[in-house]
């Protein structure tokens, strides 16, 4: 294997289109920073070339944001997943979040807020 490889070539090796590897690797206008760090290796000119570590980190942020066929990570959760030293843990995790457990777990605890509340109101008004 080559030591750089070109974005047509790094396209087909892992399958992501051009444009979306173009995508991670442009500047944000909101915050004027790469959406990903460290997707590839820019000469002086501009183009864009892959090595190895770039070549696994578009691997890692494939496999988040596009596992099971589901594409619900947004990008900003999933470089901060490939970029952390315990990814995997973190990764099973968002994958196994089921929102609905999410909301039922917020709703209890903001019935008990509320219930310390009233008594709190109750114990005042005494």
């Amino acid at each position: 294997m080559k030591k750089y490889l070109s974005i047509s070539e790094v396209s087909k090796l892992i399958g992501i289109k051009e444009h979306v590897i173009r995508y991670w690797d442009s500047i944000d206008p909101n915050t004027n920073r790469y959406r990903i760090e460290g997707i590839s290796t820019k000469s002086r000119s501009g183009t864009r070339y892959f090595n190895k570590q770039n070549i696994s980190k578009l691997n890692k942020l494939k496999k988040v944001l596009y596992e099971n066929g589901k594409n619900n990570n947004s990008l900003k959760i999933a470089e901060q997943l490939i970029s952390s030293s315990k990814n995997i843990d973190k990764i099973e995790i968002i994958q196994n979040y089921n929102p609905n457990i999410a909301l039922s777990k917020n709703h209890e605890k903001i019935a008990q807020i509320l219930k310390k509340m009233r008594n709190l109101l109750k114990k005042s008004e005494q």
